[in-house]
């Protein structure tokens, strides 16, 4: 288990520092190979619910999402259904292991989040609007059901899914911003170590159950 932590730690350091310095092939290799080290690390468990395949399986949404994203523009859509789908189980996995709760500031937050990052993406977004929307809407439920979690039971594990899944959905803030609006210095680097860390801390919650 240890030298699965550190590849994965290595392969996201590669993965984080091509995005900032290049080479360009090196952040595509390193992209996916983080990501199945990822899954490899989060096989090895030492205990596993119903509910934590659902990490693996989002783990491999994640991994066919990215491999679209390096087709053609018109996969784009498939990409972010496919993120979309990630989100989703990810989601329902939080679910699994949440306690009936209502903490209202959390979805109003969020909520206006969202708003805000659609208001300065929507004209730019072109046939992909509704897409977007959506998957930005499944981000900020993923968000939610983390943070509910964490806000009744706040012990590591929940700790470690609410951060996870909050710096997915900065990763995805920042990516749609630069990509849709402005780029700006350094923000592959941003979008590549929020989602990098993001799906780690997601995968690490796994050990601390």
């Amino acid at each position: 288990m240890l030298w699965s932590f550190l590849a994965v730690l290595f392969s996201g350091w590669l993965y984080v520092d091509a995005s900032y310095r290049g080479p360009q092939w090196q952040r595509w290799v390193f992209k996916p190979v983080t990501l199945l080290l990822l899954l490899g690390w989060a096989w090895q468990a030492p205990t596993f619910h119903a509910t934590d395949y659902l990490i693996l399986l989002g783990l491999l949404a994640t991994l066919i999402g990215d491999a679209l994203t390096l087709l053609p523009r018109q996969q784009l859509l498939y990409a972010i259904g496919a993120f979309f789908l990630s989100h989703l189980l990810y989601t329902i996995s939080f679910a699994g292991n949440m306690t009936l709760s209502f903490f209202w500031p959390i979805p109003l937050v969020l909520l206006l989040v969202g708003l805000l990052l659609i208001a300065t993406v929507w004209t730019r977004l072109d046939t992909l609007r509704w897409p977007v929307c959506t998957f930005i809407g499944m981000t900020l439920v993923m968000v939610w059901a983390a943070a509910e979690q964490y806000y009744s039971r706040p012990v590591d594990y929940s700790f470690s899914l609410m951060i996870g899944a909050s710096l997915l959905l900065l990763a995805n803030i920042v990516w749609f911003f630069s990509h849709y609006r402005r780029r700006f210095t350094s923000d592959s680097a941003i979008v590549a170590a929020c989602y990098f860390a993001g799906h780690f801390m997601i995968v690490r919650s796994l050990y601390l159950y």
